[in-house]
């Protein structure tokens, strides 16, 4: 059995379609559309859509994040990774000030939505900048983490607007 190289694409009987990220002796990293990042056993049963060769690339996590993203949306009819719930699908989203004397403002739910998911998606990318700096000693690292983690906590008040709960925002947990 030849191994699937980084890029590979495959659909799998449990998590659907997705893109090899990472390959160890065991194992496949595979980044699924509606599933997000599984690692499954080299041996598991699926598909192969697309076999690319085994080699080693050196690009950044970021690089292979934002290609894999390209690649997935490319290559499925699915445009959107964080599905809004059905409930707010075509809704709107009503501001109303408590002077009469001005306007409502009205907002597409979608409209929002897709704002609410941009900001998470530039956070996390703010957070593996943090992870991955090489300037940034490791209680720097910590220091700036907690931060992210408030800012997350801060944002779950839109957790019901998402579809699916592992899209979920989480701030720290008490324990």
């Amino acid at each position: 059995m030849k191994l699937l190289g980084i890029g590979s694409r495959i659909n799998h009987s449990v998590f659907g379609v997705g893109v090899v990220t990472n390959v160890t002796s065991k194992h496949y990293w595979v980044t699924f559309i509606e599933n997000g990042l599984e690692t499954i056993e080299i041996d598991s049963e699926f598909t192969i859509i697309e076999a690319v060769e085994d080699e080693v690339d050196t690009i950044s996590f970021y690089e292979v994040e934002k290609s894999l993203k390209n690649l997935l949306q490319k290559w499925s009819d699915v445009t959107e990774i964080s599905p809004i719930a059905d409930r707010w699908k075509k809704g709107t989203l009503i501001l109303r000030s408590a002077d009469a004397n001005l306007a409502d403002k009205e907002i597409p739910i979608d409209t929002f939505f897709h704002k609410i998911v941009m900001v998470r998606d530039k956070v996390r990318v703010m957070e593996q900048k943090i992870n991955s700096n090489k300037i940034l000693n490791d209680q720097d690292k910590v220091d700036l983490q907690q931060y992210i983690t408030r800012i997350y906590g801060s944002l779950t008040t839109f957790n019901v607007l998402f579809k699916l709960k592992s899209d979920h925002f989480v701030g720290s947990r008490s324990k």
